[in-house]
């Protein structure tokens, strides 16, 4: 017997993209037998209504501005929160004064409000239409009060149908206290759901006890909470393929369509295997599940193959945390040998070597987003991230030349850190105005599940529920505790002082990066430098001096000058010290090596990618 099921994926899910979630879903219900599962996207429904609604005021642009931009002031949330409440006003004053104090522009969510009311209708209706016995909601991030919105018209409308909820908003603690606070969702999945989900639909179905569903929270008959044990990280070779038909076939029928390129979303791996030896202080996007956790290369292949062929698509997002660094010479490499025109996307440690860039780019990863967060060495230690500044401005040059698109955020803020660190840095930072500069500075916030948040020691004894929060739900601060997933603290490190210095500095670099270039070619044995950077006087610049070329050659690398020494010496040239420091400090003075700490880094791509502007 099967369960009719209906899955779905509210705002603010990524309008050219499927739902990772629905799809692993899907593909284990079918494969149990326990359902057929109807996938419901009501985030390009949403898309399409907005549209139709404001006569194309309002589109796919505006729905991911909110979506890519609202997730720290709960802004998606908000324009579906009066709807949660039975109350078109609620949380309007208190977002109105938190975007005062905030500098937040609010005008395109609250056009967006307006219509939240007549879509949760629609969206009831059409899944009713469907006839589920279960309703299955996927949450993370900003997709609580969506969720919670239809799921409690849903109730309202039908109170036998089965509400759970699954996803990133629902692990550890989080889970349980959305169950504990809204009890029209009937069921919530904490951890990964392709054993829980199945094993729900069968105990459903055959009325058998749902104590033995892994990570199930739900009520005993006289009302009371249960919630089982989460189960362990499952195994990468029981990921499955994820099904995205449903997807595939709705998106091409709708007007979205016109606004976006449809892209795939696989995984090729789960967890942080860095974060399982130094967790960043800061991060807590991994939550329960850090173990990493890796497919097999043959899986890796032949998952994407299949989705590629079956999709006919060739944008590829690859959701892991951080790339399986042995994938860097196994998998990637087969790819490259398929001759496919991909265009993927992975997430990266950030000293990556240049032959490992170049196995990325030739792969057909057009995109990569290396977890860089900082250039002062100080700092980056403060985060645990195991990265020198040298290493990240590799990358960033590496990634310059190679033409990969290479994404990363400053982050500042940090328990132990000092004004004055800063101070080489900024002055160093106009050389790298041809390397792409991040997309901006922004002060840490806690988040559960960090080392920041567990351990009161490092830095942040004093929290509550973030501000954001309290214009989206309408709960006591002890109730909140438990579901939020970010926390206001006393600020710590850069003032806002000093964090307007970066910001000027960050700005510049940004202003700057699409007329820069700074470009080494090589003939005949010499070395020639065409700086064309903004800032800087346009120059020329020749190193024809072979010991001086092997010099330049390895400060691609990043050396320090006893390692310069020693490596020149091995490669037979000889040098006083006093005249290679001379050396350098005549590159210093033209911007083109960049020091941290005793060592330096040449900073000339080999190529000038195009940029768009």
């Amino acid at each position: 017997m099967t369960v009719p099921v209906c899955l779905v994926a509210m705002p603010w899910q990524s309008l050219d993209t499927p739902s990772l979630p629905i799809g692993l879903l899907t593909a284990v219900a079918k494969r149990a037998g326990v359902a057929e599962p109807a996938a419901y996207y009501a985030n390009l429904r949403w898309a399409e209504f907005l549209m139709a609604a404001t006569g194309d005021r309002i589109g796919p642009d505006q729905y991911q501005s909110v979506a890519d931009d609202g997730i720290f002031d709960e802004l998606g949330d908000w324009v579906f929160t009066g709807v949660l409440h039975d109350d078109p006003d609620f949380g309007v004053p208190e977002l109105s004064a938190y975007a005062a104090e905030h500098g937040v522009d609010i005008a395109t969510a609250a056009t967006m409000r307006e219509h939240a009311a007549a879509f949760v209708d629609l969206v009831t209706a059409e899944v009713l239409e469907l006839r589920p016995a279960l309703v299955g909601f996927t949450s993370t991030f900003m997709q609580n009060v969506p969720s919670l919105s239809v799921a409690k018209r849903l109730k309202q409308f039908d109170p036998g149908i089965r509400i759970v909820f699954g996803g990133g908003n629902c692990d550890g603690p989080m889970g349980a206290a959305i169950h504990r606070n809204y009890r029209f969702v009937d069921f919530v999945v904490r951890g990964e759901g392709e054993d829980a989900f199945p094993a729900l639909l069968s105990a459903l179905a055959s009325g058998d006890p749902l104590d033995g569903v892994p990570g199930l929270c739900w009520r005993r008959p006289d009302g009371g909470q249960e919630c089982n044990a989460m189960p362990p990280p499952l195994p990468a070779s029981r990921i499955p393929v994820p099904d995205f038909t449903d997807w595939f076939d709705r998106v091409e029928a709708s007007p979205v369509n016109e606004h976006i390129e449809p892209k795939l979303t696989i995984e090729t791996a789960r967890g942080c295997w860095w974060g399982e030896k130094h967790h960043c202080t800061f991060c807590g996007l991994n939550g329960t599940l850090m173990k990493f956790r890796s497919k097999e290369p043959d899986a890796v292949l032949a998952e994407l193959g299949e989705l590629v062929r079956r999709h006919r698509a060739l944008d590829v997002i690859v959701v892991d945390n951080i790339i399986d660094n042995s994938f860097l010479t196994t998998v990637l490499p087969r790819i490259a040998g398929l001759g496919w025109d991909l265009r993927i996307h992975y997430e990266v440690k950030s000293n990556l070597k240049p032959e490992e860039i170049r196995a990325l780019h030739d792969a057909g990863v057009c995109h990569i987003q290396p977890g860089i967060e900082s250039l002062v060495k100080p700092v980056l230690k403060i985060m645990e991230k195991g990265v020198a500044p040298i290493r990240n401005i590799r990358t960033l040059r590496d990634g310059e030349s190679t033409g990969l698109t290479v994404s990363w955020n400053w982050l500042y803020g940090f328990p132990g850190e000092r004004a004055g660190d800063y101070a080489p840095v900024l002055r160093q930072m106009p050389r790298l105005v041809h390397l792409q500069p991040p997309s901006g500075a922004a002060r840490i916030v806690l988040e559960r599940f960090s080392p920041y948040f567990s351990d009161t020691a490092l830095g942040f004894p004093e929290r509550t529920t973030a501000k954001a929060y309290r214009h989206v739900y309408d709960l006591a601060e002890e109730d909140m505790r438990d579901m939020v997933y970010l926390f206001d603290t006393p600020p710590r490190g850069l003032t806002d002082a000093d964090a307007k210095e970066l910001n000027d500095v960050l700005d510049a670099w940004k202003a700057g990066y699409h007329d820069s270039s700074l470009i080494r070619t090589e003939e005949a044995g010499v070395i020639l430098i065409e700086d064309r950077r903004v800032g800087w006087p346009a120059a020329g610049h020749r190193i024809d001096d072979p010991a001086l070329c092997a010099a330049y050659m390895e400060l691609e690398h990043g050396r320090s000058v006893p390692a310069l020494l020693r490596h020149l010496a091995d490669s037979g040239h000889l040098m006083p010290e006093a005249e290679l420091v001379a050396w350098l400090d005549g590159l210093d003075e033209a911007g083109l090596v960049y020091g941290d700490h005793g060592q330096w880094i040449a900073l000339a791509t080999t190529s000038i990618p195009v940029k768009v502007k």
